[in-house]
């Protein structure tokens, strides 16, 4: 019989394998990209295609914090 602990950080490392490879998939997602691309325009960045161009391995958090905007975004759309 498995630990209670050990089931836990299984089942912790499983479901953070298993949005790691969600937030990769919508990042590279047109709908993502051309939200992506309205932020850098609204924000008046001066090169807004580099919002695109995020290395996902150099800016793990802002990227996550991209994705979960993006889907509250999305979402909120959605309830009207």
């Amino acid at each position: 019989m498995k630990n209670s602990s050990t089931s836990s950080l299984a089942d912790d490392t499983a479901d953070r394998d298993i949005w790691d490879s969600l937030k990769k998939t919508i990042a590279s997602s047109s709908g993502f990209q051309r939200w992506q691309l309205e932020k850098a325009l609204l924000t008046a960045l001066p090169d807004p295609t580099t919002a695109t161009n995020l290395e996902q391995s150099e800016q793990p958090e802002k990227l996550d914090q991209q994705v979960r905007s993006y889907l509250r975004e999305t979402l909120e759309t959605l309830a009207y």
